[in-house]
């Protein structure tokens, strides 16, 4: 039925791990956390350092396109919802950085790493805002794709970034139903609202189904990741699974997704979709996006005009450690 080269995927988990220790190997089968100070191997904890600081740094570079909508929301409420949802979003980047931290990394290299391109972070906040419903797209569908993502992140094999993710995917939630809410209420007002909204899905529609990474045979990572269950599910599985949730929250709204091909299967119990055409993901990953620039000049900027914060900080708590010691 099958070629010689065809593996299980129990056969394949089993060869991932086979450089593995024994006692690592047992805590994965049992379903168990592996802590900071259990044995673990030096791949895993590289591989968690990258993960955990792009998705650390997603969140802190994410702050941008919404924040400068933050005085030109259209009503005080808005701008107090906004406010909250950016400011949530600080807090996950600190989460995560701290989570990244109990793996001995220091925070401060991943920020030189961040700033010099050596680390990355998601190629959907590369992409302007350039009208309110952007803010309502971003909340839909980034933040939706987000979920789909991240819950799964909750029952990851680390358990410090498992942890940190339960909090954060609540907080995403309140996001994505704000996004929802935003283009509700346009689609449902005049016909230059609708028009607007729609706009703004059609622009992010398809850099939303990015998120989820390259598709599964072009994805180095995945493979060993799904069997050291930092991840639960591959990219297009995510993938298809953002699709179906999504489908039936564009007819409430009564905007149309861009994709002519979307269709209900019945066979496979799943909508089919266009085929993606991944050449811009790479090529906004590559640094070539509408705002990649943008995006680190304002985030090396302003890390630098922090600095004295930083430093106050420090002083501050190196006085309070020595009179601590003193007394």
């Amino acid at each position: 039925m099958y070629g010689n080269d065809y593996e299980t995927p129990d056969a394949q988990r089993a060869r991932q791990l086979e450089d593995t220790p024994e006692s690592f190997r047992e805590l994965l089968a049992t379903e168990g956390r592996v802590e900071p100070r259990d044995e673990m191997p030096d791949a895993y904890r590289r591989t968690l350092v990258r993960q955990i600081a792009q998705h650390a740094h997603s969140e802190i570079i994410g702050m941008q396109p919404e924040g400068n909508w933050i005085s030109r929301a259209p009503s005080l409420r808005r701008k107090a919802i906004l406010m909250a949802k950016v400011q949530d979003e600080a807090g996950h980047g600190l989460y995560l950085y701290a989570a990244a931290e109990t793996l001995g990394v220091d925070r401060a290299d991943l920020l030189d790493a961040l700033h010099s391109g050596r680390q990355k972070y998601s190629s959907i906040f590369n992409y302007p805002t350039l009208t309110w419903a952007d803010v309502g797209a971003i909340g839909w569908l980034v933040d939706g794709a987000a979920i789909v993502n991240q819950v799964p992140l909750c029952r990851c094999s680390y358990g410090p970034y498992a942890r940190a993710m339960v909090r954060v995917c609540k907080e995403e939630s309140f996001h994505q139903r704000q996004g929802f809410e935003i283009l509700h209420t346009l689609s449902h007002g005049s016909p230059a609202q609708k028009a607007m909204a729609q706009d703004a899905v059609d622009r992010y529609w398809f850099p939303a189904l990015m998120m989820f990474g390259p598709p599964d045979d072009n994805s180095p990572n995945s493979a060993r990741s799904m069997a050291w269950g930092i991840k639960r599910h591959s990219n297009d599985d995510l993938r298809q699974r953002f699709v179906d949730m999504t489908v039936p929250q564009a007819q409430a709204l009564d905007l149309t997704l861009p994709d002519p091909e979307i269709r209900w299967n019945e066979d496979r119990g799943h909508h089919d979709f266009a085929e993606i055409d991944f050449t811009e993901l790479f090529e906004v990953i590559k640094g070539n996006g509408p705002c990649n620039q943008q995006r680190m000049e304002h985030k090396v900027r302003a890390h630098e005009e922090g600095a004295w914060v930083r430093e106050a900080a420090a002083a501050f708590a190196a006085k309070q450690a020595a009179g601590e010691g003193a007394a």
